[in-house]
């Protein structure tokens, strides 16, 4: 019998979950948080901060593309119309 408890283990999709939110994806992000969050409840693993910190930041940066995108398109709209 070991004299040391044996540390829980990291769910290894909350640490991708954190890495490519901060690399700027926002898609891939978002689905591996929610596959993550769901493993870590059924197997007790560790991580479940790291996968939402990797979800809100996925979430921003999703909605920071949409508003440029919209912006974007609102230019060239509006440069269309006008003629210039």
């Amino acid at each position: 019998m070991d004299a040391y408890p044996e540390n829980p283990r990291t769910n290894v999709l909350s640490i991708v979950t954190l890495v490519t939110s901060i690399l700027g994806f926002a898609i891939v992000p978002i689905i591996l948080g929610h596959i993550s969050i769901r493993q870590i409840r059924r197997t007790r693993e560790q991580g479940r901060v790291m996968a939402i910190i990797g979800l809100v930041i996925g979430y921003l940066t999703l909605l920071g593309y949409l508003i440029a995108i919209t912006v974007a398109v609102v230019i060239f709209v509006s440069r269309g119309m006008s003629g210039a």
